[in-house]
């Protein structure tokens, strides 16, 4: 059952006097009671800020709003704030204000990819399909913080039916990944309507939603939602978790009902300076995620994004955490790391070197623990020809799926596996010749 604890009662009654649980644990009412200013933050956690700082931080959000669910907010560790991940991502910090020269408003060129308005097509056989431009929280190391909360961005329905017709006029795409914003923030008809469309496409084999709402607002996975989803199977869904107190119980909730639904679910995660640049941390996290259901799918390094320098680290932190993961723990609960390089070149795996050196027979490798070994390459390994007439290719491009059982004659009447009733010769050919040629004899 979802938790609702003195902090929680304590932060729901300061903001409306005789708030409920119901009303705690009803997202619409986290929603309209979102923290936006410095007064009510202070006055939620008893965190008080010197004249200086609010001075700062007015000009941070000024600039970069500040947006922070009740719920979140309730995780902050208010005695020890200044070294709180929950802090750190969700409050605005002066630092933001610093520009470093690299920095750029779009630095993964999402625009540039985008053939029609909410749609970067990047990848040759998936998109990334923008429906929403709001998040219930406002995320300080947010890629898009161009984007997110700004009211000349919102796409309208009319936007949507254009991501549509592209996606559904583009027969390549087979994977469609559904983002923002958070799509959750959409209601659930609206929600249902859009993913209804997309998965009528016949080239569309895969849908994938990312959302935040299982760490920011967990209350958003309502039992109403999850059945909405399943519907639209076969359906992804990954999560954003970047810290292991991000996982409460509310969040376990959140995702037990998903998994329970039967959606595959990933999580990405960004790496933070000053959250989670820290092995310690980051294994303690995987395990968690898995713990739950959640596979560790990408550590990002964190991107060239305006007002972000500060929580960038060198890329050879990411490192030290993949190698103190690769071996230290099972294979599933390492995500890939990667850099999503800057003018949009895509995401590039980043990962420890274990080649240490090969020649035409033998590879040289070593493990995590430094063991040093050799692999014998095969010696008489020959490549399968190929005519590269990849229509009546006989080779290795058999894909389709392989008949189970096929029965024929009189078999195929007495077969429980079969609804045939009746059987009649076409063609002059009998059942004994179709047997045949079915069978190569």
């Amino acid at each position: 059952m979802t938790i609702y604890n003195k902090k929680q009662q304590q932060i729901a009654g300061e903001i409306e006097e005789g708030t409920a649980k119901s009303n705690w644990q009803d997202w619409r009412w986290q929603l309209k009671h979102s923290i936006k200013d410095i007064d009510t933050f202070e006055k939620l956690t008893d965190i008080c800020f010197s004249e200086k700082e609010r001075a700062e931080i007015e000009k941070t959000i000024a600039r970069f709003p500040l947006n922070i669910t009740p719920y979140y907010l309730s995780l902050i560790d208010a005695g020890d704030y200044k070294n709180d991940p929950v802090f750190h991502q969700a409050f605005p910090d002066p630092s933001e204000l610093l520009m470093d020269r690299f920095e750029m408003k779009d630095p993964l060129l999402e625009e540039k990819d985008s053939p029609v308005q909410g749609i970067t097509h990047r990848y040759p056989d998936r998109v990334l399909f923008l429906v929403s431009n709001v998040c219930s929280m406002y995320c300080r190391h947010c890629t898009r913080k161009r984007k997110v909360g700004d009211v000349d961005f919102i796409p309208s329905r009319e936007i949507i039916k254009r991501g549509i017709d592209y996606i559904r006029s583009t027969p390549c795409v087979r994977d469609v990944l559904i983002s923002g914003g958070d799509p959750f923030m959409l209601s659930d008809g609206y929600l249902d309507w859009v993913l209804g469309e997309v998965r009528r496409i016949p080239h569309v084999e895969v849908i994938r939603i990312g959302t935040r709402m299982p760490v920011v607002l967990p209350y958003r996975i309502t039992d109403n939602l999850v059945t909405m989803l399943k519907k639209h199977q076969p359906l992804w869904i990954n999560s954003h978790f970047n810290h292991p107190r991000e996982i409460t119980a509310s969040s376990k909730e959140a995702l037990q009902k998903m998994a329970d639904a039967g959606f595959p679910l990933g999580n990405q995660t960004v790496l933070l300076a000053g959250v989670n640049d820290c092995p310690r941390i980051m294994r303690q996290l995987v395990y968690k995620l898995v713990q739950n259901r959640v596979r560790p799918y990408y550590l990002y390094q964190c991107d060239l994004s305006e007002g972000l320098s500060h929580f960038r680290t060198p890329v050879g932190k990411g490192m030290e955490i993949i190698e103190s993961l690769i071996g230290h723990t099972s294979g599933f609960a390492v995500p890939t790391y990667v850099i999503d390089a800057p003018g949009g070149g895509g995401k590039i795996p980043i990962m420890p070197n274990y080649i240490i050196s090969w020649s035409t027979n033998k590879v040289i490798l070593r493990n995590f623990q430094g063991v040093i070994t050799s692999y014998q390459e095969p010696e008489a390994y020959v490549s399968a020809f190929c005519d590269r007439n990849c229509k009546n290719c006989n080779l290795h491009l058999k894909v389709d799926e392989a008949p189970e059982y096929r029965s024929y004659g009189i078999e195929k009447l007495l077969s429980d596996g079969d609804e045939t009733i009746a059987l009649t010769p076409i063609n002059g050919i009998s059942y004994k010749e179709e047997y045949r040629e079915n069978h190569n004899e």
